[in-house]
C-alpha cells in the first residue's frame, strides 16, 4: 500500500526521521505508538501526503485510495452548509435515506441533520467528517487520534465500523480499547529508534511488559 525508503524529515534543527523505512501492506493494521513529540502525528501526514519528506520518497501503491482524518480535518467544513448538506455535498449521487441512516449511525437524527456546521461541538465535527469518510471509504485509512472527542456509544460504532473495514488501516490513538481492537501490527517511535512489531497491540503489551505511553 505504501513504502517509506529512507525518508528523513525536519523541522528546523530538529531531526524527527533519519532514513526510516516501512513497508505497508494491503490489509494490515497498524497502530503507531510513541511518547508525544516522537514524530506520531508527522508520520501520518508524510503518508497521506499532507507533509513532504527532506530526502528520498513515499510511495503510494497504484490501487491506493487513502483517506486522511487528522484534528485539522474539522476546521475544513463549510461553517455555512448543514450535516445534511455536507454529506450531500460529497456524495451527490447517494440516496437520502442512505445518507440520513448513516447519519444517524453517528449521532446525527432528526432536526440535528439541520444544524449549521458553525455551531457544532468538537465532538460534533469529528463525527461528521468520520462519517464523510466511511459512507464510501477509501482501501487506506490514515487516522489521527480518531475517537478524540467521541461519546462511548459513537466510538463502540466506530470500531465496529472499522472491525469489518476490509481495507488498511494506520492509526494513532491512546484509547486502550481502540489498539486491541483494531491492531495487527505496531510502530513503535522514540527519539531513538523505530521498532517494527508484526502483531497487534495485546501481544505487543504481553510482549515488551507495558501499556504504550501516554495509553488510557
Amino acid at each position: 500500500m505504501v513504502k517509506l525508503d529512507h525518508v528523513s524529515k525536519s523541522y528546523g534543527a530538529r531531526r524527527i526521521y533519519d532514513a526510516l523505512e516501512l513497508l505497508i501492506r494491503r490489509r494490515e493494521r497498524w497502530c503507531v505508538m510513541g511518547i508525544n513529540g516522537a514524530g506520531k502525528s508527522t508520520l501520518l501526514k508524510l503518508i497521506a501526503q499532507e507533509a513532504a519528506p527532506d530526502t528520498c520518497e513515499i510511495r503510494l501503491g497504484a490501487s491506493v485510495k487513502l483517506g486522511y482524518f487528522a484534528q485539522h480535518s474539522m476546521e475544513l467544513l463549510d461553517p455555512t452548509a448543514t450535516v445534511q448538506q455536507t454529506l450531500e455535498r460529497a456524495y451527490p449521487l447517494a440516496s437520502i435515506g442512505s445518507l440520513r441512516t448513516l447519519l444517524g449511525a453517528f449521532g446525527f437524527s432528526g432536526d440535528e441533520v439541520d444544524k449549521s456546521c458553525r455551531v457544532l461541538s468538537g465532538g460534533e465535527k469529528a463525527r461528521l467528517v468520520l462519517a464523510r469518510m466511511l459512507y464510501d471509504p477509501p482501501n487506506f485509512l490514515v487516522l489521527d487520534e480518531p475517537t478524540n472527542h467521541l461519546d462511548l456509544a459513537t466510538k463502540q460504532m466506530l470500531m465496529k465500523a472499522l472491525a469489518g473495514f476490509e481495507g488498511t488501516l494506520l492509526f494513532v490513538s491512546h484509547d486502550r480499547q481502540f489498539l486491541r481492537s483494531l491492531s495487527n501490527r505496531v510502530l513503535e517511535l522514540s527519539a531513538s529508534e523505530v521498532r517494527v512489531y508484526t502483531c497487534g497491540y495485546a501481544e505487543y503489551v504481553v510482549e515488551t511488559g507495558h501499556e504504550a505511553p501516554g495509553v488510557s
